[in-house]
């Protein structure tokens, strides 16, 4: 990945998520893996939109819980998107075929990343996502 700011963002607004959601995709390369960690509805899905926006993917993004993994392919990379949530590890994730996806030219976002970390490179971006006060999110890129 190129260089990106890494840090503790406080976001407010959907704008603050969606201006880290671009800045992520600006600075993907194919082959990058940004992997989500964050309870359920802190906003996972709702940045791997707006990454996929910042890739320039016209189709809807909506989460692949029961599939585990949507492609798409229509932006300047294609974008692999998972949610291993139902997954009992790195294991059943490369029985999955995760490997075929890691391994390929496209930006990877794993939701729920922590289920799998064990099968990710040391390179992928780490993401935490959690709920601050008064309704705000604190996502952190390590």
């Amino acid at each position: 990945m190129k260089e990106i700011t890494k840090g503790t963002f406080i976001t407010d607004t959907e704008a603050d998520t969606r201006a880290i959601g671009l800045s992520i995709a600006d600075a993907a390369e194919p082959g990058d893996i940004v992997a989500l960690i964050g309870d359920l509805g802190t906003g996972k899905t709702a940045l791997t939109k707006y990454i996929a926006e910042g890739l320039g993917i016209t189709e809807e993004v909506i989460s692949p819980t029961f599939t585990i993994v949507r492609e798409y392919r229509s932006g300047r990379l294609p974008l692999y998107h998972f949610d291993v949530y139902r997954l009992s590890g790195p294991d059943e994730f490369f029985y999955a075929g995760a490997h075929d996806y890691l391994e390929d030219s496209g930006l990877s976002v794993i939701e729920w990343a922590d289920i799998v970390a064990d099968a990710l490179p040391e390179d992928a971006l780490l993401i935490y996502i959690e709920y601050a006060e008064e309704g705000r999110r604190r996502i952190t890129l390590i």
